[in-house]
Parts: structure tokens; sequence; C-alpha cells
């Protein structure tokens, strides 16, 4: 198995143009299941109070818009 450290010395060691598709392609990756993550704990109903919360403020005026 590949450690961190195996992984962060090949990083360091690529070239610019092969670095930018690998910044390119992790932010992807990152983005991605950041997504997925988000998306189970709006599912598991982890970000409902945050919405009422925000729902509240935009109904009492507390908020302008943008």
């Amino acid at each position: 198995m590949t450690t961190l450290t195996e992984i962060e010395r090949a990083v360091t060691g690529l070239s610019r143009k092969d670095f930018n598709k690998f910044r390119d392609w992790f932010s992807s990756l990152d983005q991605r299941k950041w997504d997925g993550e988000f998306e189970e704990d709006a599912q598991k109903g982890l970000l409902d109070d945050l919405a009422n919360e925000a729902l509240t403020d935009f109904n009492s005026g507390a908020c302008k818009e943008l």
C-alpha cells in the first residue's frame, strides 16, 4: 500500500505540467466527495436546523438580498 509520505514525495517530484493536471484532478475529486457528503447529511436531516434558522432569519427581515 502507498503511504502518504510516498504520495507527497511523488507529487513534489511532478513537472509543472503534470502537477497542474494533478491539482485539477484532485480538486475535482475533492469537490465530488464534498458534494456526496453534503447530500448524505441533507438526506439524514443533519442540515435541517441550519436551514430552518436561515429561513427564520430571512422571513423576519434579518437578511437582505445581495
